[in-house]
């Protein structure tokens, strides 16, 4: 790769400005500040910096990292897409220059321990439900009853909360649920870790934008050693339909 001083130096001078920016585009699926995957984005800024002024992608800093790898590659295409953004009519340049160094952080993240300990490699079997539910059009989202965390999600939750599936992994799943409707579904949740049945109730969520979006879901409980989950299938209904249900 060729050097690119400045563009380096301007990523540097509109820091803010990008997480700014990658901030809104995420709304609750924005990284905290402890977040390991926060400190990832922070390692890769500076390798993707030394990359454009030395004209030569080393290998990253990785020690001691233990992140969600899922996570962090939602969370550089974000920042990506955020550069991309503040750069205004050089956004594809800019986007050009930097896929090249997220995909050479992403193998060294892949060729850690740290990196494969967290993905994981799923199963056959676990793959072909991973595909099946992937293809489903409802949206899925499996949440850590205990944490009330994310654990994993479908691409068409993704799209129903306006942001990538990946980028929900670990986040809390009550940030996507209005104030006055938290108390609901923290009682499905109470009842999932009760009981085996499924839970079927309307509630609503919002998405990273902070619109409210009213759904019909479904709850199952799926336990295992270490934690217990609640699988949830949402779809949207309208508030006409609700109406008339209820009989206003």
């Amino acid at each position: 790769m060729e050097p690119n001083r400045a563009l380096a130096s301007w990523l540097v001078a509109r820091r803010r400005e990008i997480e700014a920016a990658m901030t809104m585009s995420l709304g609750p699926a924005s990284p905290s500040a402890a977040a390991p995957e926060t400190e990832a984005l922070r390692r890769f800024r500076s390798f993707a910096a030394s990359a454009l002024v030395r004209g030569q992608a080393q290998a990253p800093a990785l020690d001691g990292l233990k992140p969600n790898e899922r996570r962090v590659m939602a969370l550089l295409r974000a920042w990506t897409d955020a550069a991309a953004q503040v750069s205004g009519p050089q956004g594809e340049e800019v986007r050009a220059a930097l896929e090249p160094l997220v995909d050479h952080f992403r193998l060294s993240l892949r060729s850690t321990s740290t990196g494969r300990r967290t993905r994981g490699a799923p199963r056959a079997s676990r793959r072909a439900v991973i595909a099946a539910i992937d293809r489903v059009a409802d949206s899925f989202i499996a949440i850590d009853i205990d944490t009330g965390q994310i654990a994993d999600a479908n691409p068409a939750a993704g799209s129903l909360l306006g942001v990538s599936r990946d980028a929900l992994l670990g986040v809390d799943a009550m940030s996507f649920v209005p104030e006055s409707e938290r108390s609901q579904w923290w009682t499905e949740l109470d009842a999932m870790a009760e009981c085996d049945e499924t839970r079927h109730f309307r509630a609503s969520l919002r998405d990273a934008t902070g619109n409210r979006v009213d759904v019909e879901a479904s709850a199952t409980r799926f336990a295992t050693r270490s934690r217990t989950l609640a699988l949830v299938m949402a779809r949207t209904w309208s508030s006409a339909a609700a109406l008339a249900a209820s009989g206003a």
